[in-house]
């Protein structure tokens, strides 16, 4: 499966199950084991293994594979081996203490919205992967009356 497709479906499956803070990073220059790192949070055990089941039957349903999948009995952590596509699925306070990515984080994948039925959803497209990386957006300033 072409890795643009399989990040998208990867996207898709943890937005369908409300996952916050989305992050693809490009690790080909890294290591030959993968391609990507997707790494996403989930706000309790429960919604940690609702994402990776999420993502397993999506990837299934697409005709990939799941190497494997490690930590869906605690929840806290779930890792998903797509083969290409490693996914860590982790409870913010994990996420903050190990960091990935600053380990994995080097040349971030841009998320291009992508208008759907639903709404507009963001689904991982490769832009350009040698750019710097990609901007957050500037926190609203509020007005203040003089």
């Amino acid at each position: 499966m072409d890795i643009r497709k399989l990040q998208r479906l990867i996207v898709d499956a943890l937005e369908d199950v409300k996952a916050q803070d989305i992050k693809v990073f490009n690790t080909e220059h890294l290591t030959a084991l993968f391609e990507r790192v997707i790494i996403a949070s989930g706000t309790s055990n429960r919604q940690t293994k609702a994402l990776a089941a999420s993502v397993r039957d999506k990837v299934k349903a697409a005709g990939g594979d799941i190497v494997s999948m490690e930590g869906e009995d605690v929840g806290e952590w779930v890792l998903v081996d797509t083969g290409d596509a490693i996914v860590h699925i982790m409870q913010p306070a994990l996420r903050q203490y190990y960091n990935l990515e600053e380990i994995w984080g080097e040349k971030p994948v841009r998320l291009k919205a992508a208008g759907t039925k639903a709404g507009a959803k963001a689904s991982a497209e490769d832009e350009d992967e040698e750019d710097a990386p990609a901007a957050t957006p500037a926190p609203a300033r509020r007005k203040t009356s003089k």
